[in-house]
């Protein structure tokens, strides 16, 4: 299984909402930068995935969710009324994707992003290069670990 990292302001989708909705699927979409597409279809049923929150008071890493629908057409690029629409997107040739993710559990902390730059072992971690500033990356089984046991 691979593992991944997502990143979400609170106020749009949080780890608190996927531990609110303990029994269904939140779908992860909206997702408009072609690399960061590219990871999500990348996602497999099964991936555990960080959430990360930014653009906030408390940056970092908040919980893990876990794919339970590997990537689709995002329903969103569809609809004329929804901020995602993408008027160049048709249902026979989609664009953008989405997946589902369910809720896994929230860490004991969360780890904030100066701590995360800080640790050994994780200079390679997409979210700390510098000019990356994806939605969705991939996290190596090292990097997991090492994230995880700062918790």
């Amino acid at each position: 299984m691979a593992k991944w990292l997502v990143k979400t302001e609170p106020s749009e989708c949080s780890i608190d909402d996927f531990e609110n909705a303990k029994d269904q699927t939140i779908p992860w979409d909206g997702v408009r930068n072609y690399q960061a597409r590219n990871f999500l279809r990348e996602m497999a049923e099964g991936d555990d995935v960080f959430v990360y929150h930014s653009s906030c008071k408390h940056i970092g890493v908040a919980g893990i969710v876990r794919v339970v629908t590997s990537a689709y057409p995002d329903p969103t690029q569809f609809r004329e009324d929804s901020p995602y629409y993408d008027p160049k997107s048709t249902p026979q040739k989609p664009r953008w994707q989405a997946v589902d993710m369910a809720f896994e559990k929230k860490l004991p902390r969360l780890i904030p992003l100066d701590e995360i730059k800080s640790l050994p072992g994780l200079d390679g971690l997409a979210l700390i290069r510098r000019g990356n500033r994806l939605s969705v990356m991939p996290v190596t089984e090292e990097q997991w670990r090492i994230i995880l046991a700062n918790a």
